[in-house]
């Protein structure tokens, strides 16, 4: 094999992998971020950091746009009270803002 197909395999393979390895972080954060899909008992093992994390991503999704930081807070901790008290486990958080 000549010095050049050599060299252009390696290309093509290189960007392949790339492509793959790339394209498959954004489908793992869609699953690991479930954003108002996340229920109560996911919600309430998370991190705060975590938790604004899918909020976030709840507003953005409902809303199409980035959300204030009065509006996250604020909607985390009602989401949290709603998760807290009478939210089951298995209920999604965007249920708390009905």
């Amino acid at each position: 094999m000549k010095p050049r197909n050599r060299f252009s395999l390696a290309a093509v393979t290189v960007l392949a992998c790339a492509t793959i390895l790339l394209g498959g972080c954004s489908a793992v954060d869609k699953v690991i971020n479930k954003g108002g899909d996340t229920t109560c008992g996911e919600f309430n093992g998370h991190t705060d950091e975590k938790q604004r994390s899918e909020i976030s991503k709840m507003l953005k999704d409902r809303k199409g746009g980035e959300p204030s930081n009065l509006e996250l807070s604020g909607t985390q901790v009602a989401v949290s009270a709603y998760c807290k008290t009478i939210g089951k486990d298995s209920d999604k958080i965007s249920r708390a803002m009905l």
